[in-house]
């Protein structure tokens, strides 16, 4: 039955070799309540592109809240003046000689209204398709174009249906650059194995991977109603060193979640098989694969044992030949601190990330 869907891609190889160890920039065009000229001249810079670069990225991954530059009344027609700082953006990354995956990353209302009103899925197709043109006179060796986010439809019908309208309309404007897809809800690993791939050849898929969730968000206090509970939670996992820290928490969900951590004794070998279920996808449909986020939130995280998760996501997805791009630069998942304006890298987790950094040419 699935013999005519083992088609499957022809991406071209040099463009798949482009997004093997990236970075996110988040906090810059999206994930900010401030689209200010300061913000987005301000933010991030000509520096940490090149600091970027000099770390051993060879790309990144734009994060873009698509309501600055959406026009309701008429979504065919995109803010000029926005589209200027965008445009800025991305040749101040192309100028590097990094790639880019030009990412739409709603806030979630416009999410939610992707899901409930098919006509704001029509406007964002106008949309996507007059964002594509637009872009599509970049290199589309080192440019790509992510359809969306996290799309938090819970439906994987509905959004196998709704992201092949997407792919649509992005193909229609840019008929030569790679699509990336992702599947349904958080784009996790099960919402991977879910989808299907689309008769667009020319599709790079994705997925995100941030478990075990009691490590990677502990005390993040928008991620779930037990992860704020969690600090200095251990990785690798099992029973004993979970026992260390089970006394310091009282909610009692947040308890039993963390004994089913421990008990679930994540560590290398898991996160290995884990990668390995979406390497079998991949190779089943024939079709490239990426994780475009992954990372553990740093507040509260030992950082030995972060940058040994790190390690170990990291070492899984290259062994399976799955390129990824780390959540986030210099946000809290970050891969430098940076204080008034300055980036320095966190050298435990760029050794981790298996890069070698280099002075900034």
């Amino acid at each position: 039955m699935l013999e005519h869907l083992t088609l499957q891609s022809n991406v071209p190889a040099s463009r798949v070799a482009r997004l093997r160890h990236g970075i996110n920039l988040s906090h810059w065009f999206a994930q900010s309540g401030d689209y200010s000229k300061a913000h987005l001249e301000s933010h991030t810079t000509a520096e940490d592109i090149a600091l970027i670069k000099s770390m051993g990225f060879d790309h990144v991954r734009l994060t873009i809240e698509p309501a600055p530059l959406f026009n309701a009344e008429d979504p065919s027609q995109l803010n000029d003046d926005y589209l200027k700082y965008l445009d800025q953006a991305l040749d101040t990354i192309l100028a590097r000689g990094l790639a880019v995956i030009v990412d739409i990353h709603p806030a979630d209302e416009f999410k939610a209204r992707l899901n409930s009103n098919d006509r704001q899925i029509e406007a964002f197709a106008k949309f996507w398709q007059a964002l594509a043109h637009h872009l599509s006179t970049r290199d589309p060796e080192r440019v790509f174009l992510e359809v969306i986010n996290e799309p938090m439809v819970k439906d994987g019908y509905r959004w196998l249906g709704l992201q092949g309208k997407l792919i649509a309309a992005v193909r229609s404007g840019a008929p030569r650059h790679t699509i990336i897809a992702s599947g349904h809800r958080w784009s996790g690993l099960p919402e991977l194995l879910f989808l299907i791939p689309y008769s667009d050849q020319n599709i790079i898929y994705n997925f995100h991977f941030y478990e075990p969730f009691a490590f990677t968000h502990q005390g993040a206090t928008w991620a779930g109603p037990t992860v704020p509970f969690y600090k200095n939670i251990p990785y690798p996992s099992n029973p004993e060193r979970v026992a260390t820290v089970l006394d310091t928490i009282q909610d009692q969900a947040a308890r039993r979640n963390l004994l089913s951590y421990g008990e679930d004794r994540w560590d290398a070998n898991r996160i290995d098989r884990e990668i390995g279920r979406a390497a079998a996808w991949a190779a089943k449909y024939r079709v490239p694969l990426t994780c475009n986020e992954f990372g553990a939130y740093k507040n509260f995280a030992l950082p030995a044992d972060r940058a040994a998760w790190i390690r170990d996501m990291r070492i899984a997805l290259e062994k399976y030949g799955i390129g990824w791009t780390m959540w986030d630069y210099a946000g809290g998942f970050g891969v430098v601190n940076k204080q008034n304006g300055h980036a320095t890298p966190d050298t435990e987790v760029v050794k981790a990330l298996g890069l070698a950094r280099r002075a900034p040419r």
